[in-house]
């Protein structure tokens, strides 16, 4: 017998679709949450957006499919919530909560005693980690990175959850996929408690375009169509191919930053990625490739410091037969 979807003051019944404003225990904000109740049974997934409050396509697509999907299509229960960092997403204050200045996806678990952050942390892992079987994530570049479009997927969790990740990952129509080895981000320490999970990156620099939206819905869907909760073959244009050994360059020194390659572009060894310059034009740092590989992201802001990387780039696997 089917039960009820329940996440604190919201609850749906079997085939029953419910949105509202969450009260987030132990705080002082409302997140927007939506739950979908299947008419058949299955999986129960967790589709969350707006963890960095100001990447603006996966907040839309959340917000779209919450309109979009209903129960009758569904075997098995969707809980959305779009956004996460209301209070960033409002005051569009990038990356951070603004009540206390931390990632919200670098503090997991979390702890009730903590600040915002680590209560909304700890909210997940006791109120939703235990109700669900399968995690995604949607990010895109914050307002200050340029990126190319590719996927995570959990690597600190058991082989079977891990692959499990990976296989929906597959479903994902990016270029790349990446498997993690993190463990204090929301969708990294879902995979520790043994819940196959992935994060989604499309779009970047504040902007969103009803494209990218439509190509974050349709990743979304393919994967429910994988895990069976839609029906349907997912359809792809091509499938992602594995990264590794990726490298998160931060800067050595403060200061001007000028790239010499864009996001999703190919690199080889030794080639020149960008300079850091001071305020008169003097070179202070010069970066160069590590290996031959893909640039993911990087900063779109003149100025640099040790708030984000100034590039990430990635090798191809030596499975994927990935040449330069």
């Amino acid at each position: 017998m089917e039960k009820n979807l329940s996440i604190g003051t919201l609850a749906a019944a079997p085939g029953e679709k419910v949105q509202g404003l969450l009260p987030i225990p132990h705080t002082e904000i409302e997140v927007p949450v939506t739950l979908i109740n299947g008419a058949g049974s299955g999986k129960t997934v967790l589709i969350t957006s707006g963890i960095h409050s100001c990447e603006y396509v996966g907040i839309e697509a959340a917000i779209q499919l919450a309109g979009e999907l209903e129960p009758e299509s569904l075997s098995g229960r969707l809980i959305l919530i779009h956004p996460v960092n209301v209070p960033g997403f409002e005051s569009r204050y990038p990356t951070l909560m603004p009540q206390d200045n931390k990632n919200l996806n670098r503090v997991f678990p979390g702890t009730r005693e903590g600040t915002l952050a680590d209560r909304v942390a700890h909210f997940f892992e006791y109120s939703l980690y235990s109700q669900i079987d399968f995690y995604i994530d949607l990010h895109c570049g914050e307002i200050f990175e340029d990126l190319t479009p590719y996927v995570y997927y959990v690597g600190a969790a058991d082989n079977a959850v891990s692959e499990a990740a990976r296989q929906a990952a597959l479903h994902v129509d990016v270029p790349y996929m990446v498997k993690s080895s993190a463990t204090t981000g929301a969708y990294n320490y879902a995979g520790v408690l043994g819940i196959p999970s992935i994060l989604l990156e499309r779009g970047c620099a504040g902007r969103f375009t009803q494209a990218e939206v439509d190509a974050d819905k349709k990743d979304v869907v393919n994967i429910l169509k994988h895990l069976g909760v839609l029906q349907g073959v997912p359809e792809l244009r091509h499938r992602p191919v594995d990264l590794t050994d990726l490298v998160y360059l931060m800067p050595a020194r403060h200061g001007l930053w000028y790239p010499e390659v864009k996001a999703g572009d190919l690199i080889a060894r030794g080639q020149r990625l960008g300079v850091v310059k001071d305020y008169f034009g003097r070179v202070l740092d010069t970066y160069c490739a590590e290996y031959d590989g893909v640039v993911l992201y990087q900063s779109a802001t003149l100025w640099t410091d040790d708030f984000c990387e100034l590039i990430t780039y990635g090798k191809f696997a030596e499975t994927t037969g990935m040449v330069r």
